[in-house]
C-alpha cells in the first residue's frame, strides 16, 4: 500500500500550536479508504501503520529493540546513500518532528483529562509516500508521549509553586507549558481549595489585593508620565538623538540635586533663621540689586553677614553649629549621590554588548502595539528611526586610509589648532587675573558718572568680562574643530568639551584664588558677603548672557546660514558648550553656597528657564547631526566631569576656607573666631557639657570631623567603588568578547562539516 505525507498541513499545524485553539490530530489516511471515526482515547493511535510503534513502545524498557531501532533508523539513511560519519551527525540534531508531536501529546493529555471518552474523528489527511518514514515519525510520537507522561507525573508529586518554578525552567513554548500546568496541577488546585474552608473575609481580601496589583500595572503608564519633563525628553530623544537627549539629562539631574541642596539649608539654616531674624537696618530696594546683590540683599537671607552667631529659640538651636554641620552634610550627600550616579552610569552607559547585536532585535521586534494615538505613533517610529541610525552609523564607521602626507597635513592642523585654543585660554586667563586684581587701572567711576549710571554697576564688570569670554572662546573652539574635520561627530563633541573644560576651570581656579587669598587681607568689614556677592553676580550675568545667546545668537546664526550662506539645513545643537555652562553654573552655585546659602534657589529658577528655553529654540532653530552618532557614554563623561573637577574642586576650596582663612569680626555665625573648624569644635564642647548623655556625639566629631584621616579613607572607598565597577564592566566585557569569539569559531565548524557532509554526498 502506498501512503504520501501532506507537509502543508503539518506546518499549518505547527504554526496553530501558538494559539490557544487546540491542535487538530496527527491522523493519516490510506488511499481509497473512507474515513473512519473512532471512540477510543488519544493515546491509543487507530492506524495500521503505527502498530509496530505501539509494540516497540511496550518494549521499549530491552536493549535489544533499542538497537533494532537504531539500526533500522541507520538502514534508512543508508539507504539514502549517507555514510556512517552523516548518520551520527544527523541523528545527533534536534528533530522538529519530535517537537511538534511533544506538543501534540499535551493537547492529548488535556483532552483525555476533560472527558473520559474522547471521540475524534480521524481525518485523511493525504497520501503517504514512505511506510518506514511513517515508522520513524511514529516512533518518536511514542518517545514523546512517554516522555510528556513522565514529566506530568513528576509535577504532580511536587507542590504547586515548586512545580511552576520548575515549569518555567524547561525549555518549551508558551503553549506547552500551559498545557502542562493545566494537566498537572488543575486537580490539586480544586482539591486544595476544595479542601479549605476559606472564610469569606479571606476570599474579598484577595479579591482586593488582586484588583488593587491589577490597578497599579495598569497606572504605570501614568505614573510614568508624571516624571518630569517626560513627554519632552521623549521627544526630543526621537527628532535630536541621544546626544541632545543627553544634555537634557544632565539638566534634570542637575535640577534634583539643587533641589536637595536647597531644601536641606532651608530646613536647617534658612528656615530657622527667618524665623528669629537679627536686628538690621535695610537699605531700599531699586532694582539694580538684582543684578549687583548689594544694597538691599546685603541685609538678608541671601548672604553670609546676616545670619547670627548666637542661639535661637532660647538656648536649643545654636546657629554655629547649624551652619557647620548643615553645610557639611549636604556636601556628603551630594558626594555619595555622585558616586552612586557615576558607578551606575558605568555599568549602564558602557555597554558590555556591542551596539549591533541587538540590531535585529530593534528591527523586528522593538515596536510596541498598544500605541494606538498619531502622536505617539508618530514620536515612537522617530525614535526608533533615530536609534537605528545610530547603531547602524557604530557599524559602518571607519576612517578611510590616508597618505603618509595626507597624515602629516592633518596632524600640523592638529597642533596649530591646540596651541591656539590653549594661547587664547591662557590670554583670556591672565585678562581675568588682572582684571579681578584692578591692575587695568580703568576709572569706572568717570565713566558710570558720565553716563548717569549707579555706582554699584561697577561691579558687573568683572562678571561681564568673564561671562564675554564663555560666551566667545567656545565659538573660536567650535571654529577649530571645524578646521580640523573630524570625521566622527561625537569625537567633535569629545574634543570641544575636554576644550571648554579648561576654559571653565581655568577662569574659575583664577577667581578662587582671588577670593580667597587677595579679598580677605582687603580688610572688608564681611568679606564672606562679598565673595557671595561676587558669585551672586558670576551667577546672573552667566543666565543672562546664556538667554541672550540663545534667543538672539542661535536664531541669527539659523537666518545667517540659511539666507547668506544658502544652506537648505538648520545649525546643529552645540552639546558642549551648553553642557559646560552647565557645568560652571553649577560649580559657582556649590561654592557659593557656603557664602550665600540662597544661591541654590537661583540655581533652581536659572535651570528651570533654561530648560524651556533651550527646547523652544532647539526645535525652532536646530537640526539633528547630519551624521547620527549614538552618545551611549556621553553621560557618563558629564557625571564624571561634575565629580571632577567640578565637586572635588569645590570641596578644596570649601576646607581651605573652613580650616585655613580667618571668618569676618563683625558678621556671620563665626565671628571672633580663629577658623570656621573652631565653631564646629566649640559647638561640641558645649553639647557635651549641656547634655553629658550625648558624649559619644564629641567622639564620633573628633574622629570623623576633626582627624583628617576619614576624609582619605571615606575618598579612598568612593575611588575604590568606582574603579571596581570599572573593572566588573571591563571583565564582563572581555568574557562576552571571549564567548561571542566562541560562537564565531563553532559556526565555522558547522560550515566545515556542513560542506564535508555535501562532499560525500557527492
Amino acid at each position: 500500500m502506498d501512503y504520501n505525507v501532506n507537509i502543508c498541513e503539518t506546518d499549518i499545524d505547527y504554526e496553530n500550536l501558538a494559539d490557544g485553539e487546540p491542535a487538530q490530530d496527527f491522523s493519516f489516511n490510506p488511499i481509497n479508504e473512507p474515513e473512519t471515526s473512532t471512540q477510543n482515547c488519544p493515546e491509543i493511535l487507530e492506524m495500521e501503520v503505527f502498530k509496530e510503534c505501539t509494540d516497540v513502545q511496550s518494549n521499549r524498557s530491552s536493549s535489544t529493540s533499542d538497537e533494532s531501532l537504531d539500526r533500522e533508523e541507520i538502514s534508512h539513511l543508508q539507504r539514502h546513500g549517507w555514510s556512517a560519519a552523516t548518520v551520527k551527525v544527523l541523528a545527533s540534531m534536534p528533530s522538529r518532528t519530535a517537537e511538534l508531536n511533544k506538543s501534540r501529546r499535551v493537547r492529548y493529555q488535556a483532552s483525555s483529562h476533560e472527558s473520559p471518552h474522547c471521540s475524534r474523528p480521524v481525518q485523511g489527511a493525504s497520501v503517504l509516500a514512505d511506510v518506514e518514514e511513517i515508522n520513524t515519525e511514529g516512533l518518536n510520537f511514542c518517545a514523546a508521549e512517554n516522555n510528556m507522561d513522565q514529566l506530568v507525573s513528576s509535577l504532580q508529586g511536587l507542590s504547586v509553586s515548586e512545580g511552576t518554578r520548575k515549569l518555567r525552567a524547561m525549555p518549551l513554548s508558551l503553549a506547552d507549558k500551559i498545557e502542562i500546568r493545566k494537566v498537572a496541577f488543575s486537580l490539586k488546585t480544586e482539591s486544595s481549595f476544595i479542601g479549605r474552608n476559606i472564610p469569606c473575609y479571606t476570599h474579598l481580601s484577595m479579591y482586593i489585593s488582586t484588583t488593587w496589583r491589577h490597578c497599579l500595572f495598569s497606572c504605570l503608564p501614568v505614573f510614568s508620565s508624571f516624571k518630569l519633563w517626560h513627554s519632552a525628553l521623549k521627544t526630543l530623544s526621537g527628532r535630536y538623538g541621544t546626544g541632545v537627549l543627553s544634555y537634557f539629562l544632565f539638566l534634570r539631574t542637575l535640577l534634583f540635586l539643587n533641589l536637595l541642596l536647597f531644601v536641606i539649608t532651608g530646613l536647617f539654616l534658612i528656615f530657622p533663621q527667618a524665623i528669629y531674624p537679627p536686628r538690621s537696618s535695610k537699605a531700599d530696594f531699586s532694582g539694580i540689586e538684582l543684578l549687583t546683590g548689594t544694597g538691599y540683599f546685603s541685609d538678608s537671607l541671601m548672604f553670609y553677614g546676616y545670619y547670627s552667631n548666637g542661639t535661637l529659640h532660647g538656648d536649643q538651636y545654636r546657629m554655629p553649629a547649624a551652619y557647620f554641620f548643615t553645610i557639611g552634610f549636604t556636601l556628603f550627600i551630594i558626594c555619595i549621590i555622585l558616586v552612586y550616579r557615576l558607578s551606575k552610569s558605568f555599568g549602564k552607559n558602557f555597554q558590555v554588548l556591542k551596539s549591533n547585536e541587538n540590531l535585529a532585535v530593534k528591527v523586528f521586534s522593538c515596536w510596541d502595539f498598544k500605541v494606538s494615538k498619531k502622536i505617539s505613533v508618530r514620536l515612537q517610529s522617530e525614535k526608533i528611526s533615530t536609534q537605528l541610525k545610530e547603531q547602524l552609523s557604530e557599524m559602518i564607521k571607519g576612517e578611510d586610509k590616508k597618505t603618509c602626507m595626507q597624515q602629516l597635513r592633518r596632524l600640523i592642523v592638529h597642533l596649530l589648532a591646540w596651541t591656539a585654543c590653549l594661547i587664547s585660554i591662557f590670554l583670556g586667563t591672565i585678562g581675568v587675573h588682572y582684571l579681578s586684581e584692578n591692575k587695568f587701572n580703568f576709572n569706572f567711576k568717570t565713566i558710570l558718572q558720565a553716563h548717569n549710571l549707579p555706582e554699584d554697576t561697577e561691579l558687573l564688570v568683572l562678571s561681564a568680562v568673564v561671562s564675554g569670554i564663555n560666551l566667545l572662546l567656545p565659538g573660536f573652539f567650535n571654529l577649530c574643530v571645524w578646521a580640523e574635520k573630524y570625521e566622527s561627530p561625537g569625537t567633535r563633541v569629545y574634543v570641544s568639551v575636554f576644550r571648554n573644560l579648561l576654559l571653565k576651570v581655568s577662569v574659575i581656579g583664577v577667581l578662587c584664588y582671588h577670593w580667597l587669598k587677595s579679598i580677605p587681607a582687603n580688610g572688608l568689614k564681611c568679606w564672606e558677603s562679598f565673595v557671595g556677592q561676587e558669585l551672586y553676580r558670576l551667577l546672573v550675568m552667566d543666565f543672562i548672557v546664556t538667554v541672550v545667546y540663545t534667543l538672539l545668537g542661535e536664531f541669527l546664526w539659523r537666518v545667517f546660514s540659511q539666507t547668506i550662506l544658502q544652506k537648505k539645513r538648520k545649525p546643529v545643537f552645540d552639546i558642549a558648550r551648553n553642557v559646560l555652562e552647565l557645568i560652571y553654573g553649577q560649580t559657582l552655585t556649590w561654592i557659593g553656597v557656603l557664602f550665600a546659602p540662597l544661591l541654590p534657589a537661583v540655581q533652581l529658577i536659572k535651570l528651570i528657564v533654561l530648560f524651556y528655553m533651550k527646547e523652544r529654540s532647539l526645535i525652532l532653530n536646530c537640526q539633528a547631526s547630519r551624521k547620527p552618532w549614538r552618545a551611549t557614554q556621553m553621560t557618563t563623561l558629564f557625571i564624571c566631569i561634575l565629580w571632577f573637577p567640578s565637586f572635588l574642586g569645590t570641596v578644596v576650596t570649601i576646607i581651605y576656607t573652613v580650616w585655613i582663612i580667618k571668618p569676618s569680626e563683625n558678621c556671620g555665625p563665626f565671628r571672633n573666631l580663629t577658623t570656621m573648624f573652631e565653631g564646629g569644635q566649640m559647638s561640641t564642647r558645649h553639647l557635651e557639657d549641656a547634655h553629658p548623655i550625648l558624649k559619644w556625639l564629641s567622639w564620633v566629631y573628633d574622629c570623623l570631623v576633626d582627624n583628617p584621616v576619614f576624609l582619605f579613607l571615606a575618598s579612598g572607598v568612593f575611588l575604590m567603588v568606582i574603579y571596581f565597577q570599572a573593572q566588573v564592566v571591563d571583565g564582563q566585557r572581555k568574557i562576552v568578547s571571549r564567548l561571542e569569539k566562541q560562537i564565531e569559531n563553532e559556526g565555522k565548524d558547522k560550515k566545515f562539516l556542513i560542506a564535508k557532509l555535501q562532499d560525500l554526498c557527492k
